[in-house]
């Protein structure tokens, strides 16, 4: 199969293989770029969650580490809220300011898998179209003086190439794309469990055991 056929048969497709290429293409790099990135931010931020995880207190002296294992990732803008509040006493407020956060960066976190989902839903359509289209080409041949059955049987098998594109874009996107949408996810997943961590490892939350064996949890002022 050469240039010249797989022309040929893009053009009997109606020109659908064209945009199925391009398809593929916004597909590939949707998932090069995006499924790198998220990948990336669930690994990172896996590292960040230990890292607060394995501190009794995150005060003032543990935030600049925090942020640095945090950069470049969206757990970044939720230490950055804590260290903005970190000498509030206002528990509540506090909480307040990370779940912002999390809203803000929730967008950016799946930013453009939209694309990819129009392409794994568009693909089998445009190979179906694209099949139309060629077997209508091969039945126009019965309809000519002399023409061969043949040229009917050859033309409708042509035909189902773009159906059969259609399909493996769709099919192998899939994967990918599953992928992806679990990593996201993960990711959300994190940012509301960082936020957690921080309000419970607050230094203005202290637990008190008090004489009669009752532990209280009592707001202090940092100064």
């Amino acid at each position: 199969m050469d240039l010249t056929h797989i022309n040929d048969l893009a053009r009997s497709s109606g020109g659908t293989l064209y945009l199925m290429a391009l398809l593929l293409f916004v597909g590939l790099t949707v998932i090069i770029d995006r499924g790198l990135r998220i990948r990336r931010i669930v690994r990172k931020g896996a590292k960040v969650i230990t890292l607060v995880n394995e501190l009794r207190v995150v005060g003032h002296n543990d935030l600049d580490a925090l942020q640095q294992a945090a950069e470049g990732l969206p757990h970044a803008r939720l230490i950055e809220a804590y260290a903005a509040q970190f000498r509030t006493p206002n528990h509540d407020k506090l909480e307040e300011r990370l779940e912002e956060s999390i809203y803000l960066e929730v967008p950016h976190i799946d930013r453009s898998l939209w694309l990819l989902d129009t392409v794994i839903t568009v693909a089998p359509l445009l190979g179906l179209f694209g099949t139309i289209v060629g077997m209508f080409n091969a039945f126009d041949v019965l309809g000519k003086s002399g023409g061969d059955a043949t040229q009917v049987t050859s033309g409708v098998a042509e035909a189902l190439i773009a159906t059969a594109c259609g399909l493996f874009i769709a099919m192998s996107h899939l994967w990918f794309f599953n992928g992806m949408n679990d990593a996201v996810r993960q990711s959300v997943h994190q940012l509301e469990t960082l936020k957690r961590l921080l309000l419970n490892r607050h230094p203005a939350t202290l637990t008190v055991v008090e004489p009669n064996g009752n532990a209280v949890h009592k707001n202090l002022v940092v100064a």
